[in-house]
């Protein structure tokens, strides 16, 4: 049977080319680098973003800081470059019917101009009016109608005044009324003469004053008439004066953008709204009121200028839109209102663009797991990419405008690439609810979190660390800190041939190592900076890492590192909490006792124990089933506890050191308490890679060192993660000295030669193990044991 390997000094960590980094430290071509690896998104990137098809949308997929909007934007940036610029859009009047505006698409930057455009015609109209009216020929006519109207008053009471004059009676005109008085002996008498006349005078009198009334008003029945027919005149008119005076300021209008079908219609509307404007806002009446440039501006512009939603600079490329917050106003855009006199109020004017609008013709990108968590976004999304256009409706009830007047635009045709940056999690999810998501996301860009390190992966790593060393003012980084930061980024990825993917972790150290270089007044990053940043990082977040050591080193938490113990080993453990990640030693305890209970596993009876866990522990049966149960039924009560552990507990990592203190109960043979394990088991006894290695090695380190180390110490680890050992330069030095140990194994019977300090022994040709294995006095126990069951069960 294979032996366990113990590993050497140079098996504990990765041993990246030193040539390569020197000689990409000293390449300008390496300062070109904008990224790292991700071969994988990089070709679906440009497959996606390459693509001109409905639902060829991306879902970018990965972990945070791995570069995921870096990428996109520098992929999108050249698509951006050779894509025409998209058309602007505009909100014009709909002079018909205000609550329903339409839409204006002008190319790029003609937006402006228009804008421009109508604030002259603007500035023209109140340079125009109500000037206009004070034009003699305009005056001329207008006191020509007025002239009309009182000859033919005039006229009529003349006729009246006549025949009053005949019958000895004075017509009076004041203040536009009219009465009679009679004349006697030459002269109007007053209302006390006109007393003291006879009764035959006065009667006289009365019939010839109801005379003249009733021939009054016939000459005046047609009065209203009259009024009306000046009235329309004076109308006719000031509208000819004000058509007059607008007629050619529209002609350029007309003129200039003759060739747009769009504007000409728009500006035929204008006219007789306008004119209507002019006659209303700036007419004669109106010429004296204050604040009149300010106030008829205001109304002027409030109807005729346009309300520009999107404008582009001429050859300014497709646009490239992220949105931090995905609401469904900030994406499809908004409708603002405003208080005039107690009422909401709100005209086309008032109509705000969201991500969409600006994004149109070009690419928008978006958190995915933050717009799935706005209501109404993500299925408005999906309208819009499926019907190719943008309808804004206000969501009125979700803002508590129940009874307002609101608008509703136009929609406007949209094609747009939308990229999301998202989770896995979120991403399956998706997949298996949503029957449209693969509709409209057919292109997935997935991010790997290690990248594999190559001599172009390392060239990239190098340049781009340069980049953000000048980036931050610095004149360079020196050879051995660039190798320890290469060295950094492997022990982040866990694995000796892989980078991790997260850069934003190095450039993170790369600052904290800048205010040590400060603190020196050195510009030029060593490896001491380095390392000073990395130990500052460690203090500040190890307070819980250093109290649970404290603890053990006084004897809180029980953990022997030396001697013999039957039914208790040292398993690993790594915590996570916050930004720390640590590990730690835990004892793990058996007891075996005579009995049909199976074995127990105390987490789990008591809730602490989650499935992962609790499947590692039942995964025991079934290897002592296989192993040793073959001519007899595995019959037998025991349980398992990681001591002193009062929170949850998941993962199968501690199943192997489980089990090794599960045989030493069995088979009473003492495990070497000077070593720790760690490693998932199957049912067959291989040994499985677990997480953390580095971390629960270093935990243990630690306190064999506090202890001092007798050179019996050490660690047991699965083989296959070997690969993974990117230790501390103190662990390493120990084992170079011979003064700690690590051993990978790659099955059961391995693990437990090392810790039981005794041969596990083969199975023979005759299917029996060596007389005193390990093997051998585990089958004779147990045979002990389901004989006593069965034997009290026959009884």
């Amino acid at each position: 049977m294979q032996k366990a390997v113990e590993l050497n000094a140079l098996q504990l960590t990765a041993k990246p080319s030193r040539r390569l980094i020197n000689q990409a430290l000293s390449d300008e071509q390496a300062l070109s680098a904008t990224f790292i690896g991700q071969h994988r998104a990089r070709e679906a990137l440009n497959f996606g973003l390459g693509i001109d098809a409905k639902g060829y949308n991306l879902y970018v997929m990965g972990e945070v800081a791995t570069g995921r909007f870096t990428l996109v934007h520098e992929y999108i940036a050249k698509h951006v470059n050779s894509a025409p610029t998209p058309d602007d859009w505009c909100y014009i009047n709909n002079f018909d019917d205000e609550r329903e505006p339409f839409t204006l698409r002008l190319p790029a930057g003609e937006s402006r101009k228009l804008s421009a455009d109508l604030n002259s015609l603007v500035d023209e109209l109140l340079d125009t009016f109500p000037a206009a009216f004070d034009n003699p020929g305009y005056q001329r006519k207008k006191a020509n109608i007025k002239r009309q109207f009182e000859q033919r008053y005039e006229k009529a009471i003349a006729e009246v005044e006549v025949f009053a004059q005949r019958n000895s009676v004075a017509l009076y005109e004041e203040n536009g009324t009219i009465s009679f008085s009679p004349i006697v002996n030459g002269k109007p008498i007053t209302d006390e003469e006109f007393a003291t006349a006879s009764e035959q005078q006065r009667q006289q009198f009365y019939e010839i004053i109801v005379q003249l009334e009733e021939k009054l008003s016939e000459q005046l029945l047609e009065l209203p008439q009259w009024k009306r027919e000046t009235s329309e005149q004076g109308r006719a008119l000031t509208r000819e004066t004000a058509e007059q005076g607008i007629k050619p300021l529209l002609k350029e209008l007309e003129h200039k953008y003759s060739g747009d079908l769009g504007i000409l219609k728009f500006l035929r509307q204008l006219k007789p709204h306008l004119i209507e404007t002019v006659i209303e806002v700036l007419g004669e009446e109106n010429k004296d009121e204050k604040s009149e440039d300010f106030d008829r501006r205001t109304v002027l512009e409030e109807q005729y200028l346009p309300n520009i939603l999107v404008s582009h600079e001429l050859n300014g490329g497709a646009p490239v839109v992220y949105e931090p917050n995905p609401t469904y106003q900030n994406l499809f855009g908004r409708v603002e209102y405003t208080n005039v006199q107690g009422s909401v109020f709100t005209n086309y004017r008032m109509i705000r663009p969201g991500a969409l609008h600006k994004a149109n013709g070009g690419y928008l990108l978006l958190d995915a797991d933050k717009m799935i968590q706005q209501p109404y976004v993500w299925e408005a999304l999906k309208l819009v990419l499926k019907r190719g256009e943008l309808k804004m409706d206000i969501q009125q009830h979700d803002i508590g405008m129940v009874n307002s007047v609101t608008l509703n635009p136009q929609s406007i045709p949209v094609k747009v690439k939308v990229v999301l940056l998202g989770s896995r999690d979120l991403y399956y999810t998706l997949q298996e609810y949503e029957d449209e998501f693969h509709e409209l996301f057919r292109v997935l860009v997935d991010f790997d979190h290690e990248i594999p390190l190559d001599k172009d992966t390392l060239y990239d790593f190098v340049g781009r660390v340069r980049c953000h060393v000048k980036e931050m003012g610095l004149r360079g980084i020196s050879a051995k800190a660039m190798y320890r930061l290469v060295e950094y980024s492997l022990r982040l990825a866990e694995h000796q041939h892989r980078l991790s993917a997260r850069f934003a972790d190095v450039i993170e150290l790369l600052h904290e190592a800048q205010y040590f270089c400060a603190k020196q007044h050195s510009d030029e990053l060593d490896v001491t900076h380095i390392e000073a940043a990395l130990e500052a990082k460690t203090q500040r977040s190890g307070r819980i890492s250093q109290a649970l050591l404290d603890d053990i080193k006084e004897g809180q938490i029980l953990i022997e590192t030396d001697g013999d113990a039957v039914g208790k080993v040292n398993g690993l453990t790594v915590l996570e909490i916050g930004d720390s990640l640590f590990g730690t030693p835990a004892r793990i305890t058996s007891t075996v006792y005579v009995g049909a209970n199976g074995v127990v596993d105390i987490e789990r009876e008591v809730e602490l124990g989650r499935s992962i866990h609790s499947k590692g522990v039942m995964l025991l049966t079934g290897y002592l089933g296989h192993k040793y149960a073959q001519l007899f039924p595995l019959t037998l009560s025991a349980n398992i506890a990681i001591e002193q552990s009062y929170g949850q507990i998941d993962g199968d990592s501690a199943s192997l050191a489980e089990l090794v203190a599960l045989l030493s109960a069995l088979t009473l043979v003492p495990v070497k308490q000077g070593l720790a394990v760690t490693g998932s088991i199957n049912q067959y006894g291989q040994v499985q890679s677990i997480g953390g290695v580095n971390e629960k090695i270093e935990g243990f380190f630690k306190l064999c060192a506090h202890r001092g180390l007798t050179g019996e110490q050490g660690v047991v680890i699965p083989k296959s993660n070997e690969v993974n050992l990117m230790l501390d330069k103190e662990v390493i030095q120990a084992v170079k000295a011979g003064h700690f140990h690590i051993y990978s194994v790659e099955t059961v019977d391995q693990a437990a030669e090392i810790l039981m300090g005794r041969e596990a022994g083969a199975l023979s040709p005759r299917a029996r193990f060596p007389k005193g294995s390990i093997n051998s006095l585990a089958v004779n126990r147990l045979s002990q044991i389901a004989s006593i069951v069965n034997g009290a069960d026959e009884d």
